[in-house]
């Protein structure tokens, strides 16, 4: 064999490969971008099964119990369909439960979230000593999630009759809370219960949105010649507004369905919603479960609206975050 002819033999040992079906050709990538895809589908796949847990908790301890309230809202005793108990849910003493909570929690948010965004600013304005930032952050995690009992006897321990503070005031400084107009088992006794736990939740909402805060802006309104007022009016105070009224909704929304604080600290002596909702569940009133359904009902609507707005606001204050 001699200058690369092959015999007539060999000629089916030749094997002629079709140009471009190589691993560098069209071939090969075709076939890598189509096991790409099936890892990328596959891998969409794991995420929603991940996810299952998740919607069937959501389901079954958040939609279904709504569905249920909804459906025994429109019910008489008697298993029929009706509007009247959605009508007198916001009449007369049920009314004024509504307008009291709301004003309840219309006062704690908005006193809570100026002291929590005040808190918030200094903290990150703070720079000696470090562990105080995040000895208050830390605290400020652990109360607000602090509630129901626990911070009822927490209180009345402190601050009821016999409380610890109480007899110290009254005993080694002559103060008598009650001659000051302070009484715990009250209204007002239950507004500065609720800033507990207001204060420290405004603090976590605002810590992010006011280290969000560019030191390049105040700078650059500096070297046009603009005042610190005119820096907080145009550039700090927008910036801040989303985050700001999507604490207080948030605020609003945590007081307004609050239970076992108000309940353990005034005895139910407060004309609350969900105490009312809680004397119908407790049969403590006469039988007509529709009504307190119907209470429920109206409840959750109001905290689905603060939840859609707390939702839209925290949209806005992600673009400044990014």
């Amino acid at each position: 064999m001699a200058d690369g002819v092959a015999p007539p033999g060999d000629v089916a040992a030749v094997v002629v490969e079709p140009v471009g079906a190589g691993p560098q050709g069209p071939a090969g990538r075709s076939g890598r971008a189509a096991h790409a895809g099936r890892r990328r589908a596959g891998s969409r796949r794991g995420g929603w099964i991940g996810l299952v847990p998740f919607f069937a908790f959501v389901a079954l301890f958040l939609l279904f119990p709504t569905v249920i309230v909804a459906v025994e809202a429109l019910k008489t005793p008697d298993g029929a369909f009706t509007l009247r108990n959605l009508g007198k849910a916001l009449t007369g003493e049920y009314r004024r439960a509504f307008l009291t909570t709301a004003l309840l929690s219309l006062v704690t948010s908005l006193v809570g979230g100026l002291l929590g965004g005040v808190l918030a600013y200094a903290l990150v304005m703070l720079r000696r000593p470090r562990w105080l930032k995040d000895a208050v952050t830390t605290f400020s995690g652990v109360a607000a999630q602090l509630g129901g009992i626990p911070l009822a006897f927490a209180f009345i321990a402190s601050f009821g009759t016999q409380g610890i503070i109480t007899k110290f005031l009254r005993d080694r400084l002559s103060i008598e809370l009650a001659d000051h107009g302070f009484n715990l088992f009250s209204f007002r006794g239950l507004e500065f219960v609720y800033l507990y736990f207001q204060i420290p939740l405004m603090v976590i909402v605002m810590l992010p949105a006011v280290e969000g805060l560019r030191r390049t802006w105040r700078e650059a309104a500096s070297n046009l010649g603009a005042s610190r007022w005119q820096y907080w009016r145009h550039v700090g105070l927008p910036v801040l507004a989303p985050s700001a009224t999507a604490g207080l909704v948030l605020l609003f929304a945590n007081a307004f369905s609050a239970y076992a604080t108000a309940y353990a600290i005034t005895s139910g002596q407060v004309n609350l919603v969900a105490i009312q909702i809680g004397f119908f569940l407790s049969g403590n009133v006469l039988n007509d479960p529709g009504l307190g359904y119907a209470l429920a009902f109206w409840m959750i609507v109001v905290i689905a609206l603060a939840i859609a707005v707390y939702q839209l606001m925290r949209r806005r204050t992600a673009r400044w975050l990014q």
